[in-house]
């Protein structure tokens, strides 16, 4: 007797455990955040990419520039290309070649996952990056939100509620 009345209080214990738990998990929330909308409302980003797409350009001349340089040189190749000898030929050929690696190195070099670009990008976005994700925590636990969703980047969605956009409300917190 003893041991099914130990049994059922157990049951029953297990019982509002499991319950309070389901409640605790039905009653935090999810909510969506478009990361772009944010990003595009701070000026120091607006900013920072201004900058990024000067720099970008001004590499993309350079780069442009060196190409033609290599066009010229191929054409004249080209044009005087029967009139060599065969040493002239593969001296030329080997320039031309040897130009081209250089101009690709460039490119590496300012383009490349550990390029100039990539660097300055670094520097100037992960401070923002940093302040809107420590914006977004704020609201995420202020709200008790289980899940926010980036709905930039993140494809198939096919519904989202305009309640649950909680993209002015980081943005209002970054403004604090």
């Amino acid at each position: 007797m003893k041991r099914l009345f130990i049994i059922t209080i157990l049951f029953c214990l297990s019982a509002l455990t499991l319950n309070a738990q389901t409640k605790t998990a039905v009653s935090q929330k999810n909510a969506y955040i478009n990361i772009q909308t944010i990003l595009e409302s701070l000026p120091e980003y607006n900013e920072a990419t201004k900058t990024l797409d000067a720099l970008s350009e001004e590499y993309k001349k350079k780069i442009d520039d060196e190409y033609a340089k290599i066009e010229t040189l191929y054409n004249n190749y080209q044009r005087q290309k029967n009139s060599l000898s065969a040493t002239q030929r593969t001296q030329r050929e080997n320039t031309i070649i040897n130009k081209e690696r250089e101009v690709k190195k460039l490119q590496e070099s300012y383009f490349g996952e550990e390029g100039i670009v990539q660097k300055k990008s670094e520097e100037l976005l992960n401070p923002i990056r940093k302040k809107v994700q420590d914006a977004i925590d704020k609201v995420a636990k202020k709200g008790n939100y289980l899940f926010i969703f980036d709905i930039a980047t993140i494809q198939g969605v096919v519904y989202k509620n305009p309640l649950a956009d909680l993209s002015n409300e980081v943005i209002k917190e970054l403004k604090k």
